[in-house]
């Protein structure tokens, strides 16, 4: 008996996922969807609460997106961009509120402020000057800037106990912020879809490799970890959203399109604050400035989040490194990785970042000592007996060919398409999650150009996304009005 055809198949239940599959059966409820995880629920990996930053990245506060140049000028180019992406996560999420697909808002978003902090007059200079470039725009709207420290302590008291007065000091503050519980929005997702039909989700099943025939349909091998057998899976479209394990599988595609690209697996931890009387006295989203010659993922910030109905207070992050390219993973991973294809770029994108390599060893050798010192920073009256560790997720960075380096390192995610766009991988890490109908988006076009085009698809994502195909960065009115619709759905009041 012929194998009937699956219309989509996905590999991994975390966000990009949930969200690619819930978007696809509101463009074409008739999609048949089947969804493959190797573990035993859905969320397990990078979209836990306690594996991500939950941050709802908007660039109110992150101010390694706002680059300063030599001469002093500040580019907001990434910061618009961003922004702009989550308030369409926003928007998708408001509207599966209203339609019954998502849970009361308020178990997965809560609003909580985005603080930018600072000490030293050229920080203090680089806040003022990034503060006066985003009031260009209006999805800045709101933002507050103070040199005054009583005004800081009212924003966030930790920060400024016991700090040195005669230190220059600079905040901003957006009100509207948001603390995102990722592994609750996704569980919500994926069980949404898992009550429609012709979608199935499949626990404790791994797919290990693919073929394309001639047919135009991909053969998956699915291996059963509890009963260990395989199976055969036949899907015309194929979205391999397994986080870190992403990269193995793409490979085992076979696509060309895959040819290069490596892995850089990078570890997370944080310190947890364990005293409720400290974390009743700090609520906001704290982002400093990261170390000179330190990467990307080392911004300090001292964090408020709701994880299962309950207040946290974190800070971090503290690299690590692993060769696991999932948290549940491998320590073979990185080897299994590495083949003729990649093993050049690796090898020169490693060469071109010896400083990580050395600010990865001293985060691995830094003792409860170390840590301490380094959220005092911070948070100058932090007591040990405060903090614990708390082991956070596995982040895989993307490693290219570059024609001028032989290979680059990359920090974000990127799309693989492959077979006529039959099939495509996300790479890549932060900040995946709060960006990732934007990403689902750009995958529709470039995997499904025809029916992205059509007056169908094109009416029903005007209904999901007020904003789809207008720019809110320098439209007042629009973002003005969409935002306050956001708000009011995901009771963000």
């Amino acid at each position: 008996m012929t194998q009937k055809i699956v219309d989509v198949v996905l590999v991994g239940a975390g966000i990009m996922s949930a969200t690619l599959g819930t978007l696809l059966r509101k463009l074409d409820p008739s999609l048949s969807i089947q969804i493959y995880e190797r573990l035993d629920h859905a969320a397990a990996e990078s979209s836990d609460a306690w594996n991500n930053a939950g941050t709802g990245h908007s660039a109110f506060c992150e101010l390694n997106y706002t680059p300063q140049d030599v001469q002093g000028q500040v580019d907001i180019a990434k910061a618009l961009r961003i922004a702009e992406q989550f308030e369409l996560s926003k928007q998708f999420w408001g509207s599966l509120v209203i339609s019954g697909d998502l849970p009361d808002p308020t178990q997965f978003i809560r609003q909580v402020p985005h603080l930018s902090f600072v000490s030293g007059l050229d920080n203090v200079n680089f806040l003022r000057a990034r503060f006066d470039q985003m009031q260009s725009s209006p999805l800045f709207d709101g933002m507050q800037y103070t040199t005054d420290p009583a005004t800081i302590t009212a924003w966030a008291p930790l920060m400024m106990q016991g700090r040195n007065a005669k230190e220059p000091v600079a905040a901003t503050k957006m009100d509207i912020g948001n603390d995102v519980n990722f592994g609750r929005l996704t569980r919500s997702l994926i069980k949404g879809l898992e009550g429609q039909s012709a979608v199935e989700c499949f626990y404790g099943q791994e797919v290990r490799d693919f073929r394309y025939k001639q047919d135009n349909v991909w053969r998956l091998k699915v291996h059963d970890l509890e009963a260990d057998t395989d199976q055969i899976v036949r899907a015309r479209f194929v979205f391999i959203g397994a986080g870190g394990g992403a990269l193995e599988l793409l490979d085992a595609s076979g696509i060309p399109e895959g040819d290069g690209y490596g892995g850089f697996p990078v570890s997370g931890q944080w310190l947890r604050c364990t005293n409720p009387k400290v974390i009743a006295q700090h609520e906001a989203k704290v982002y400093g400035k990261a170390a000179v010659n330190a990467p990307p993922m080392s911004v300090p910030h001292l964090d408020t989040r709701w994880i299962d109905g309950e207040r946290q207070l974190l800070f971090g992050p503290y690299a690590g490194f692993s060769t696991k390219f999932l948290k549940q993973g491998s320590y073979l991973d990185l080897f299994k990785s590495l083949d003729i294809d990649n093993i050049l770029p690796i090898v020169s994108a490693g060469l071109d970042n010896l400083d990580l390599t050395r600010y990865l060893i001293g985060q691995v050798l830094l003792d409860k000592d170390e840590r301490m010192a380094l959220l005092r920073a911070s948070f100058p009256q932090a007591k040990d007996e405060d903090w614990e560790l708390q082991i956070a997720g596995q982040r895989v960075q993307i490693i290219k060919r570059d024609a001028n380096r032989g290979g680059a390192l990359q920090f974000g995610t990127e799309i693989v398409t492959g077979a006529q766009g039959s099939i495509a991988a996300l790479l890549g890490a932060s900040p995946g999650a709060s960006t990732a109908v934007a990403i689902m988006l750009d995958l529709l076009q470039r995997c499904f150009p025809q029916q992205m085009a059509g007056s169908a698809w094109q009416a029903a994502l005007a209904e999901l996304l007020p904003s789809f195909g207008h720019n809110m960065a320098s439209n007042a009115e629009l973002c003005a009005r969409v935002r306050a619709q956001s708000l009011e759905r995901l009771k963000l009041g």
